[in-house]
Order: C-alpha cells, then sequence, then structure tokens
C-alpha cells in the first residue's frame, strides 16, 4: 500500500554523488526517507528490499542504463518513476516516457522543482489507488461517488471532506485542517460548519458514515477503512 506523501520512501538512482547528496537533503528535510544507488547494477536489489514508493532515475548510470533499468522496474512495480537526465533531446523525452517513465526532469533543476514533482505524483498515485470501501467507491477524477453502484449525491464541500479523510485513513484531522482543505478560498468558517458537513455527509452514506467517518474527542475526525 503506497505510504503518505509526507512518509513515502523515495528511491534516488544517481550517480553524482553530489547531485544525489542535495536530493537527499531536500527530500529529508520534507519528510520523505531516501535511500540512494549510485549503480546501475546494484538498483533491482535495492529496488526489492526497500519497496519504495517513488523512483527518481538517472539515465546515465554505470554499468546498467537508465532506460533498462525504467523497463525492468516497470514489470515489477507502479510506483511512480521520474527520469532525471541530462539528456534534453525530445527524443530521449518520448523514449523514457515509452518504457514506463511518469515524468522527466532535465539537468540543470532546482531541488525544489523535483520536490513539488515528487509530492505531486506521489499525490496522483494516492488518488488512483483509494480502494474500494464495502462498497463505497470514490472517483477522484470525476469527482463522483457511489455505493454498490448507486451515484452518491454530494456537494463540493462534502466530497472534499470525503476525499482529504479517504486519502490518509487513520490520520486524525483537526477541524482546522479540513477547514483548509476544502475551503480554497480560505474563507472563515467555524468549527460548527465543518460538523454540519459531517453528519450530512454520514448521513448520505448511510449506516456506515459513522464507522467510516469517526469523531475524535476534542480533536476533529478520521476516516477508518475497515474494508
Amino acid at each position: 500500500m503506497l505510504n503518505q506523501p509526507q512518509s513515502a520512501h523515495i528511491l534516488i538512482v544517481e550517480d553524482e554523488m553530489s547531485l544525489a547528496s542535495i536530493m537527499h537533503d531536500y527530500l529529508v528535510a520534507s519528510g520523505y526517507q531516501c535511500t540512494h544507488v549510485a549503480d546501475g547494477a546494484e538498483v533491482m536489489d535495492t529496488f526489492r528490499l526497500v519497496q519504495p514508493d517513488l523512483i527518481l532515475l538517472d539515465l546515465m548510470l554505470p554499468n546498467v542504463d537508465g532506460l533498462t533499468l525504467c523497463r525492468a522496474l516497470r514489470k515489477e512495480t507502479d510506483a511512480p518513476i521520474m527520469i532525471v537526465t541530462a539528456k534534453v533531446d525530445e527524443i530521449d523525452r518520448i523514449l523514457g516516457l515509452e518504457v514506463g517513465a511518469d515524468d522527466y526532469v532535465c539537468k540543470p533543476f532546482s531541488p525544489r522543482e523535483v520536490v513539488a514533482r515528487v509530492k505531486a505524483s506521489l499525490r496522483r498515485q494516492m488518488r488512483l489507488t483509494t480502494p474500494l470501501l464495502t462498497g463505497l467507491k470514490i472517483d477522484h477524477e470525476s469527482f463522483q461517488v457511489t455505493m454498490h453502484g448507486v451515484p452518491i449525491k454530494l456537494t463540493q464541500v462534502e466530497f472534499r471532506l470525503l476525499e482529504t479523510l479517504s486519502l490518509a485513513p487513520g490520520r486524525v484531522f483537526s477541524r482546522n485542517q479540513l477547514m483548509d482543505a476544502v475551503y480554497s478560498d480560505h474563507r472563515i468558517v467555524t468549527d460548527r460548519t465543518i460538523d454540519s458537513h459531517i453528519k450530512n455527509l454520514r448521513k448520505k452514506l448511510g449506516e456506515q458514515g459513522e464507522d467510516w467517518i469517526q469523531s475524535i474527542y476534542g480533536v476533529g475526525y478520521r476516516f477508518e477503512d475497515n474494508s
């Protein structure tokens, strides 16, 4: 199961030690775990050992090149693969994506850009892998929710609440955190507003609503995956 974005494990495959060190430091500072490999021949064994949530993959590596590794990795994992390379020709971009890469970053680059792309890739992956919960299906692409195939009509705020909570099962969200997540315009609302939306959402989810969205006294709410 994919780890949450701030605890995900990143495999850095890069033979330039200074560059690898910079990426490592920026990613760790952003809350990620990191493992570094410099030799292409060691990548597959390391991958199988650590089971990373995302791979940052250089193309020009000693012993085994990045494109060969990308093909091999894609046969074993659906984790995002982000190619990092000095090759800037369009054919290299196309080839990199055709062998299973999810993104492509050219050197030189800003480490902050790499961190931002890592976060975005992990979020996309989580949205694609949200499990089915006893008949509940959340389609993050079409913004639709169904229960045993029957559509559930949610307001935009109710959908955002369900999406935020379900993408991090077990995590307790304060009311303030939920406000920030569902109101993009940062309007001022009260705790009771969130409570009211949660009450309506539970009602629409039916008998299992309170089982999935649990109140944590004095703190907020969490989503429980009991499937």
